[in-house]
């Protein structure tokens, strides 16, 4: 028995959800609210291009960039009315995460503007290549370079040696 469209719909954001949801918060540098609304927003967008979806090669990653690009949308309009916390709230631990390398990393994260995040997110916890990633920024190879390099330097510089120690727990 051949699966309706919605049912077809509903196995695919089942399996996804998370893996976007983690994306969003990274992009969001852990604001989980934020990335609720922008994970919501990205899979309602999948939902209305579903029909169209069997000319896509790969749905996960079609939604991946989505979700980027809903991020980018979202800085552009609220840039200028938002301003980042000082510290973030207590929060128990999950599943044994260490909070202060979590708190660390989502700290350097906010420290990097959308673009150069985005650009981090995508190559280093998406394991995208360049070229990967300037299609889903609509920027160049040279651009995606660049910005790697400058978002890399920038959290080495917030970080630095303080990483190795949390890396090596």
């Amino acid at each position: 028995m051949k699966k309706s469209r919605a049912d077809e719909f509903l196995e695919f954001a089942s399996a996804r959800t998370g893996h976007l949801f983690r994306s969003a918060c990274l992009l969001t540098s852990g604001d989980t609210h934020l990335a609720e609304d922008l994970t919501q927003e990205t899979l309602g967008r999948m939902y209305a291009l579903w029909g169209r979806m069997s000319r896509v090669d790969n749905p996960a990653g079609y939604a991946q960039t989505m979700l980027v690009r809903t991020f980018l949308s979202h800085k552009r309009r609220r840039s200028a009315t938002e301003r980042p916390l000082g510290e973030l709230p207590d929060r128990a631990p999950e599943r044994g995460d260490d909070p202060a390398l979590r708190i660390a990393l989502l700290d350097a994260l906010a420290a990097l503007a959308p673009k150069d995040r985005a650009v981090v997110v995508l190559r280093y916890w998406e394991d995208r290549s360049v070229e990967e990633t300037a299609d889903a920024l609509h920027v160049s190879s040279a651009a995606v370079r660049t910005r790697s390099t400058r978002a890399l330097s920038k959290l080495r510089e917030r970080l630095g040696g303080s990483i190795v120690e949390f890396a090596a727990r």
